[in-house]
């Protein structure tokens, strides 16, 4: 993890800056916090319900659709929009429920100027993102329960398909920072939900997200991206797994299903990215 991205870092039991040594990160409070051989940091404190984050074999399933570049254009508008918007000469850019880390990744190869943190639940995630770029970082944290991150640290969140702490995102990121929300379209996987008997994206998905930043940020500009991605069948069930209808299709019915269709299978994938401000 580059000194840069560790210098942002808080101690998640009491807030106060954490620094390294010999045993990994401590705070001047006394908690320390393991750095795991992959090179990531542990920055989750208590329990964690079972289930929670994604596990080895989501992580391996999501890498290789990832790999495969069939999200590559949602990568290449976060960066984009970066070099648009961030004014800082060297920039801390977030990924909150990044994963592994591929999209920051894809940022970082973008802006040389910039070094980045991935964020998530997942150790399995974590482990990943910690390896993806020398200018980046990653830790455990669940946002819900406060990012490990100083007040004011980071100059760009990004937000994909993931969770939002309104609150927490303000806190953290700086006055004149950027954050970049991106969300499915009304048309996100249109084919497979037809033809799978998938779950339809929440129609009030746009109003929700609206409500959910309310208070804390300023909308500053919307971009929508709309493109096909040619499918196999394990990718085809790889994009379902990654999204809530995994929760809701038993994994054999979902086999079956898959096979009855053409292979490649044309896919459309509709996102919204959306950029805000922090309200002043």
């Amino acid at each position: 993890m580059p000194d840069s991205v560790a210098a942002a870092l808080a101690c998640p039991a009491c807030g106060e800056g954490l620094g390294r040594d010999e045993r990994g990160l401590t705070c001047a409070g006394g908690h320390s916090f393991n750095v795991a051989r992959e090179g990531y940091a542990s920055l989750l404190t208590g329990a964690t319900p079972p289930g929670t984050g994604d596990s080895r074999e989501m992580v391996a399933d999501r890498l290789r659709f990832q790999e495969a570049g069939h999200h590559d254009r949602i990568s290449a508008a976060l960066a984009a929009a970066l070099a648009r918007e961030l004014t800082a000469s060297a920039p801390l850019v977030a990924d909150v429920g990044g994963g592994t880390g591929h999209h920051l990744a894809r940022v970082l190869e973008a802006l040389p100027h910039a070094v980045g943190l991935t964020a998530d639940v997942s150790k399995f995630a974590a482990r990943k993102a910690a390896r993806v770029h020398e200018r980046g970082g990653a830790v455990t944290a669940d946002a819900w329960r406060g990012l490990p991150l100083r007040d004011a640290s980071v100059d760009a969140l990004l937000n994909v398909f993931a969770p939002r702490n309104a609150a927490e995102f303000r806190r953290v990121l700086r006055a004149e920072g950027v954050l970049l929300v991106a969300v499915p379209a009304a048309d996100h996987l249109t084919e497979l939900r037809e033809a799978l008997g998938l779950l339809d994206v929440d129609p009030r998905k746009e109003e929700r997200l609206a409500d959910s930043l309310h208070g804390h940020f300023t909308p500053a500009g919307a971009e929508d991206l709309r493109f096909s991605m040619e499918l196999g069948h394990d990718d085809a069930a790889t994009v379902v797994g990654m999204g809530p209808s995994a929760r809701h299709i038993a994994p054999q019915d979902l086999r079956s299903r898959i096979a009855t269709l053409p292979a490649p299978v044309p896919v459309t994938a509709s996102v919204r990215l959306h950029t805000y401000r922090s309200r002043s």
